[in-house]
């Protein structure tokens, strides 16, 4: 077996099962499950519909690369989202439909990382919080990962500039993640240019995880993403920048499995070749489905409305006894805890039957801190009235928890 299976830490949620393990919550309280980052409004009929009416399509093999009609979907939904120019995205060597994000990332960091290029382990960056995809890929492909905490005297953004230079000689690949999971920190265009930059000097790829780009409480003001910043320096070839985005939260499509990575065309020309091996090409129904999910917005923009209530309602009752990040985009909220994370979730779970998943499970410690330490990612994914059924729970253990420390 691969001897690196044996660096991985447990995922998230294992992690989290294994912290509710006989513990009976109280049986006359529902279940609210805020854990997740499993989108839960219904999944749009007109996309359902597509799908079930190509399902006759299994019967065909699918092509790697996928059909014309979704690339060509994927790459005017990324021209006009974040105002590239007309034609600027090639769908035939510039965008890649995958099955899920999550596959994608892990098989892109094998695509991108050689283990063999020098005496030097290989470094890929990524921010700390972080998805778990992150660091798991890197350690499978040989490298090793790079934290880069994330916490309030940043903004919850990767601070580029504490890496030091024998780090960025190393690096082969950047992980950035805007919106944030779990921070729901959003990059200006200005920060991602600066990694640009700093890729350039140091010759590494930057992958840019937008899955949660669709979903932001200002309407007039759309997270941007790595191909704009790009678009905004005149770099239009997007050298050494790929974007991965998926249809699970934009769509509420989380089962679907389907989204793309779309940017630098030599570099998804080696990753299509990859792929070609690994065999992970999406079915003709999905793909169908998917070509007519990127070609209408306005079922986005309700969603976005659906979240905008929940956040709305969440935070007025949590304001005044839990610390948060004004939300920004995402659908979590990163909030501190009086006591230890993982008590607090425990805790929590056991008086008042709600999930949370602890900050811990989602962060590594540094020689300076845990930036996960004593939060709790609190994810408003479940229907308005379970979010704010939760959150009265939530403000009311807290309340027995300043009751018992005689505050």
């Amino acid at each position: 077996m691969n001897a690196n299976l044996g660096l991985l830490q447990a995922y998230p949620f294992q992690r989290l099962n294994k912290l509710k393990a006989g513990i009976t919550p109280p049986a006359h309280l529902a279940h609210i499950s805020l854990s997740i980052g499993e989108p839960r409004h219904p999944a749009p009929e007109f996309i359902k519909q597509a799908l079930t009416e190509s399902i006759d399509k299994l019967a065909y093999y699918p092509s790697t690369r996928g059909s014309i009609e979704l690339r060509q979907s994927i790459s005017q939904w990324l021209e006009q989202r974040f105002h590239l120019s007309q034609n600027s995205l090639d769908p035939e060597s510039q965008v890649l439909p995958v099955c899920g994000t999550r596959e994608a990332i892990f098989a892109f960091t094998q695509a991108v990382v050689s283990a063999n290029d020098g005496p030097a382990k290989p470094v890929t960056i990524t921010p700390n919080p972080f998805y778990q995809i992150y660091e798991g890929s890197a350690i499978l492909a040989g490298a090793e990962p790079y934290l880069l905490d994330c916490n309030s005297n940043n903004g919850f953004i990767p601070d580029l500039d504490t890496v030091p230079k024998a780090i960025w000689e190393r690096c082969q690949l950047l992980q950035l993640c805007s919106p944030s999971n779990p921070t729901g920190a959003v990059m200006t265009i200005a920060q991602m240019q600066h990694a640009v930059h700093l890729a350039d000097q140091y010759d590494f790829v930057i992958a840019s995880d937008e899955c949660y780009s669709e979903i932001y409480l200002d309407e007039s003001k759309p997270p941007p993403g790595l191909l704009e910043a790009c678009k905004a320096m005149g770099r239009h070839d997007y050298n050494r920048c790929v974007v991965f985005h998926s249809l699970s939260k934009r769509s509420n499509l989380p089962g679907l499995r389907s989204g793309f990575v779309a940017g630098d065309k030599s570099i998804l020309s080696q990753f299509f070749d990859y792929r070609t091996y690994h065999g992970c090409s999406m079915s003709l129904p999905v793909q169908i489905a998917s070509t007519a999910a990127w070609k209408d917005e306005g079922h986005t923009i309700e969603n976005r409305s659906l979240y905008r209530e929940k956040f709305l309602a969440v935070t007025d009752i949590l304001g005044d006894c839990m610390i948060f990040p004004e939300p920004q985009a995402s659908f979590y909220l990163w909030a501190e805890t009086p006591i230890d994370d993982q008590q607090f979730a425990k805790q929590l779970y056991s008086q008042q039957n709600v999930t949370l998943l602890p900050g811990q499970f989602l962060s590594r410690a540094t020689p300076n801190v845990n930036p996960g330490l004593n939060r709790v990612r609190i994810a408003l994914v479940a229907e308005i009235t379970e979010c704010i059924e939760a959150a009265h729970r939530i403000k009311e253990f807290i309340s027995s928890l300043d009751s018992t420390r005689g505050t």
